[in-house]
């Protein structure tokens, strides 16, 4: 699985779930929607931007997606058309949720941030090979069982994928 994009840059430690998606609008459990209301309590909100269309691509800082464990976050960054976050580092639950509903999150070092955040072309990533690539390449990692999420379509895909084979196991046992 690969794709190239632009990126929106928002170079800011500790973005919270309540700055993802104010919590005035988790009003239901449906995946879909909540992209128009991404970011909008963030100061100075990047999308109001609009050189951010067509972005698959999101690069901040450290510690992104701490605060309270809510997956309509995730959601309404893929809502928006999103594929993938490169922050230094993710809250452990926000990152859990990544891989459960196909959100790549590349983790590299804050200096790398820097150098890509700087890069004006499109930046690509190949999830299966882990490399982030711009005029150089960044290896990242993905834990490996979790990286199949991702490449399912999230965990819910993964497991229905795994519905034929386990009826043919139960088969085999009667």
């Amino acid at each position: 699985m690969k794709f190239k994009s632009k990126a929106l840059n928002i170079l800011t430690s500790n973005i919270d779930t309540d700055q993802i998606i104010p919590a005035r609008h988790l009003t239901g459990i449906s995946k879909t929607g909540l992209g128009v209301y991404l970011f909008e309590d963030l100061p100075n909100n990047p999308l109001d931007a609009i050189e951010h269309d067509d972005c698959q691509i999101i690069i901040t800082l450290e510690n992104f997606g701490c605060g309270s464990s809510r997956e309509h976050a995730v959601w309404s960054i893929t809502d928006r058309g999103f594929n993938a976050v490169v922050a230094a580092s993710f809250a452990r639950i926000f990152e859990e949720n990544c891989y459960n509903n196909a959100l790549v999150p590349v983790v590299l070092t804050i200096q790398e941030i820097e150098e890509i955040s700087n890069f004006k072309g499109e930046i690509e990533i190949d999830v299966d090979a882990q490399i982030l690539k711009t005029d150089k390449e960044y290896k990242f990692e993905l834990d490996s069982l979790k990286k199949e999420f991702i490449l399912k379509g999230g965990f819910m895909k993964f497991l229905d994928a795994k519905v034929p084979e386990i009826k043919a196991w139960e088969a085999t046992k009667v």
